[in-house]
């Protein structure tokens, strides 16, 4: 599977195998992080994003309903003065303000957005 693979109604993804194999190829990518695009339709998209150890997505917009679940490691999802530490299993709502996410270990975590 690579990163243009989209999945169709009634398919499954074990999240926990995804994850590890984004994080297994991460000294592959200076940038320190890789994602796939797990669902991809016209209401949602659903996408595992994998960061190394002290790397960031840097602040940008946030979407109009998304969430963000850890499937590995650890990470801080920071919107103006507030920070939410998330490590496996959890789940949060992203704030619709400007907000980054910074990996404390190598992660990866499902980010699921609501496109209209």
């Amino acid at each position: 599977m690579n990163s243009t693979d989209e999945h169709q109604h009634g398919e499954t993804v074990v999240l926990a195998e995804v994850a590890d194999e984004l994080i297994a190829d991460l000294p592959r990518h200076h940038a320190g992080r890789t994602a796939r695009t797990l669902v991809s339709g016209t209401a949602q998209r659903a996408t595992l994003i994998a960061l190394a150890a002290g790397t960031e997505l840097a602040e940008h917009d946030g979407p109009r309903a998304a969430t963000l679940l850890v499937v590995r490691g650890s990470v801080r999802l920071r919107a103006g003065d507030r920070e939410w530490p998330l490590d496996e299993g959890r789940l949060t709502t992203i704030p619709a303000a400007r907000h980054s996410v910074h990996a404390d270990t190598d992660a990866a975590f499902l980010l699921t957005v609501a496109l209209h």
